[in-house]
């Protein structure tokens, strides 16, 4: 059994960024996951399960068309969760359509939350530090064009590693 999850990674110098400023907030996750935005939160996976789950993957990703995302301001979960996240102002519903052909597939994932396409930026600090994180990137943007996921693998060091790409197929 492993832990997986797939995402859009924040390409460079967007990513390095993002990740930089969470670490600065005091997120001691920042080092362990990569700037991204969730596709498929994390998944308990079967050994039996990996391989039909990656043929789904490429199936899905076949038939996606790279797409811009335009990143703009802060956004939070709060109360609810505490979480602080840059919003997508751009690319909101092909990362919908997208997360859903995902769960569609061989590997069934309920979600404890309805899917929100963003990038955490701080999660589990204290409110102050949530607070300075909302405003210190309140006015931050940035513009890529997502062509691609990337499968994620919790390692047992806690770090969220990729371990494969699946590129749009439409072009």
């Amino acid at each position: 059994m492993s832990t997986i999850g797939v995402s859009i990674a924040v390409p460079e110098p967007h990513g390095v960024m993002l990740q930089r400023c969470r670490e600065q907030f005091g997120d001691p996750l920042a080092r362990a996951i990569p700037a991204h935005i969730t596709i498929l939160p994390p998944t308990e996976v079967a050994a039996e399960q990996r391989t039909e789950f990656e043929n789904h993957l490429r199936w899905v990703c076949e038939g996606v068309a790279p797409f811009e995302i335009l990143l703009r301001g802060t956004g939070t979960f709060r109360p609810v969760s505490p979480v602080v996240f840059v919003q997508l102002a751009t690319g909101i519903s092909q990362c919908e359509s997208l997360e859903s052909a995902v769960r569609a597939g061989p590997v069934d994932r309920e979600l404890d939350f309805n899917y929100h396409p963003h990038v955490t930026v701080a999660h589990n600090l204290p409110d102050d530090m949530l607070d300075h994180a909302f405003t210190t990137l309140e006015l931050y943007e940035a513009r890529f064009t997502a062509a691609s996921v990337h499968l994620y693998e919790h390692g047992p060091d806690e770090v969220w590693r990729p371990v494969r790409e699946f590129r749009f197929g439409l072009v």
